[in-house]
């Protein structure tokens, strides 16, 4: 199991936990909406690392990208499984025919 793997499964094991007892049960507790606002402001410091080019900082704030992402999923029942199935569908398709295939 590779760490996003196990990432995931202890977001998926922190809903319905005790907010008070974990910071990503208190994420998903204030609702997808909040968990979108702070996968956004995270992605906002991640680019502005990728723009500085302080490659340990960027790093740092991919990582934190990554787990807000995936919270921000698991409030909407989205999982890291429905993810890579999605990205197994795409895989071998052109990116620009993906993109012309989506409605407008």
């Amino acid at each position: 199991m590779s760490a996003l793997e196990r990432l995931a499964a202890t977001i998926a094991a922190r809903k319905g936990s005790d907010p008070e007892a974990s910071w990503t049960a208190k994420l998903l507790a204030k609702g997808p909406e909040k968990c979108a606002e702070k996968f956004g402001e995270e992605a906002i410091e991640a680019v502005i690392e990728a723009v500085k080019g302080d490659k340990d900082r960027l790093t740092a704030e991919a990582a934190d990208v990554l787990y807000h992402l995936l919270v921000m999923c698991a409030a909407r029942d989205v999982t890291l499984a429905d993810i890579e199935a999605e990205l197994e569908r795409r895989e071998g398709t052109s990116g620009l025919t993906e993109k012309a295939r989506r409605p407008s």
